[in-house]
Formats: structure tokens, sequence, C-alpha cells
């Protein structure tokens, strides 16, 4: 376990952070985000740039206030972008040149823009700029990402000394690349470090690459990393996913799977209220077959299936949220079959109740030592 500090508040890890992209998390209030039991989301530098625009947040008084949230906020860099809108962009020395297919408009994000712009959103955790590779990947590709993402890196650290001179209100993550190559990703880590950053996270990972090489990543570059700062898997992910992130040394984790699935009626099921199947998980064998561990300690149902038109039952029953104490399986399928707004947020508040969950209960057994 860990307990992090930030301006906003201190967060305890292992953690999952809600995806509140352009400062909301969909169709959810930051009152529902509380009472969910949320510690931190995560919002994104490139999409808040684009609109409302840095203007906007700043008379707002920073990005807490404009979105009515007393919690922390990590923003990230920019640096997916690089990755999601690989036909909107060309990358230099100096950082990404994009460009809108909608006006033509063009506009350079560079390491220094990057922390600037998280500056002025007053971010309590701000990512560097880095290059994120999606898979397949060759390695000379890689290797040029991981030196483009060190010497961002550096002058990302740089402009961050210049900004926070008098104080350190926001905290600054380093980014480990290298794509599924053992020796990018030792030399990245190296360097990162050798920067120096508050946190560290791996990105370009959860990208499509075979998921024994995702875990054996993990546990090459947790061996590089200190110990004493959180380390943060990016775009992670499935809950067997993050449960083995966790027993290979992951602290942090965010991913648009709950909310995305749940805007689809796709909903995540405690299988057994203990949950004890999931201490029972092995841990990843880097040698030999890898076995699939889905779905050992919960069940995914498709809401929107004939089969629960006249289930009258609570959505889930081991679940205490506010979805499922107040409506069944029946009401939630009708909402979804006629494209009523309500089906969605109640599915967004449970598997977010699911996912939260999931990371108490982790954290309470491993304050138990069972974990």
């Amino acid at each position: 376990m860990g307990r992090l500090k930030t301006a906003h508040g201190a967060v305890e890890t292992p953690l999952f952070m809600p995806i509140a992209t352009r400062a909301a998390v969909k169709s959810l209030t930051p009152e529902d985000l509380k009472n969910l039991g949320t510690q931190i989301v995560l919002s994104n530098t490139y999409h808040l740039f684009k609109s409302p625009g840095l203007e906007i947040i700043k008379r707002a008084g920073g990005l807490h206030k404009f979105m009515n949230w007393s919690g922390p906020i990590l923003t990230d860099s920019g640096g997916y972008q690089i990755f999601s809108l690989a036909r909107n962009r060309k990358i230099g020395s100096q950082g990404v040149d994009f460009f809108s297919e909608v006006d033509g408009k063009h506009f350079l994000l560079s390491p220094e823009m990057a922390i600037q712009i998280q500056k002025n959103l007053k971010s309590d955790i701000m990512m560097v700029l880095d290059e994120c590779v999606g898979w397949p990947c060759g390695k000379k590709q890689a290797e040029t990402a991981v030196k483009r993402t060190s010497v961002w890196a550096e002058h990302c650290r740089m402009a961050y000394d210049k900004f926070f001179a008098d104080s350190r209100d926001s905290l600054l993550f380093g980014i480990v690349q290298g794509s599924i190559y053992s020796d990018l990703r030792r030399r990245s880590a190296k360097e990162i470090i050798r920067i120096g950053f508050d946190g560290y996270a791996l990105g370009g990972l959860m990208l499509g690459e075979p998921l024994k090489k995702t875990y054996q990543i993990i546990r090459v570059v947790e061996r590089e990393l200190d110990k004493n700062k959180p380390r943060y898997l990016m775009g992670a992910g499935k809950p067997e996913q993050i449960i083995q992130a966790v027993k290979l040394g992951i602290d942090m984790f965010d991913c648009v799977i709950p909310t995305r699935n749940a805007r689809h009626g796709l909903i995540y099921i405690n299988s057994k209220f203990d949950q004890s199947a999931l201490l029972r998980l092995p841990r990843v064998k880097l040698r030999g077959e890898y076995q699939n561990l889905k779905q050992k300690f919960y069940k995914e149902i498709h809401i929107t299936n004939a089969k629960y038109k006249k289930d009258f039952r609570p959505l889930d029953k081991n679940c205490s949220c506010y979805a499922c104490k107040n409506f069944s399986r029946a009401y939630l399928r009708h909402l979804f079959k006629t494209n009523e707004a309500l089906g969605q947020r109640l599915a967004t508040i449970h598997n977010l109740a699911f996912y939260l969950g999931l990371m108490k209960y982790v954290r309470t057994a491993i304050k138990q030592g069972k974990f």
C-alpha cells in the first residue's frame, strides 16, 4: 500500500482513476463520484486545451473549480493522442504538430507547452509529454520513441522547475516507453529515473500486444523503479489485469473500460460476495504457458439481452450502489432498449462501484496480509 499526498488531498494506493477526459465522467456528477468513493480522476490536457480552451478554465479558477471537483486530478500530457490521432499529427524534434480535419488549424504541442497547459489547469499530478507507440511496433520505431521520450522528459523537467520555482503545488510523473522490448524498457527506465520525477508511469502497454508480454514488461520495469515512488500503468485495464498488475507492483490505474462498457450495456457482476477468488489468483508465470484468468471472481452480463426482460432481481445483489439498491435488471434493460439516458447513467454508476470496490477490497486485503 501507499499514501500519495497532493495539493487536493492524499490518496491511498493501489487505486483506480475514473476517466474525466473533458472535465466530466460521462453521465455522472462530481457528487456521484464522491458517493462512489472516488479518490482521484483523470482528465486530458490535449482535449481541454482544444475545448473549452485555457482561457475559459483559467477564468473559472482552474480545472477543479470549473468542474466542481474538490479531489485530486491527474492530467495526461497529450502523449496518448500521438498514438490515437496518428493521422492528424506530425512528430518533430520540438514536439507534435497536430492539425484539425475540421478547420485545418495547426498547433504545436511541445514538452514545455504540455507543462504550461497543465500548470494552468492546476493539475495535482502532471504527466510529461511522451511518444506513445501502438502495437504492432518494430524495434527501430520503439527505440526512436524511447529517445524522443527521454529528450522530451528532460525538457518537461526543466519547464516544471522553471514554472514551479517558488512552490511545488503539482507532482510531475515521468513515463517509461519501449514497447515489448525488455532492453529498451530498461534503458528508458534508467534514463527517466536519472532525470528524476515524483512518480513513474508505464506507457505504451495494453494496446493490443500479447498479454503475457505485457506482464513480462511490467516485471522488467518494476525492478528498475524506485519502490518508494508510485508506479502507474497507463490505460489498464480489465479487472483481472489490474489484479495481476498489483501483484507485480503497480499502484495506479486508469481505463475507459468500466464507463465505456456501461454505456453499451455491459455490466460487471461480483460472482462471489467475499471476492476471495481474486486472492487466489496465482502470480503470472513469466515462463511457460500463460493461463487466462478472466472471470475468476466476476462475470459480465449484457443487460440488453432478452433474458433480462422479466428479471426483477437487483443488477448485482452483492453491490450497494444507488443503481443496485433501487432498480431491477428488467428496468435497466427497458431503459437501454428505449434509449433512455438514465440507463447509461445507472450502468456507469454500478461499473465504477465495481471497480472502486475492487480496489478497496485489494487495499484491505493487503493491510490484512492476505494479498
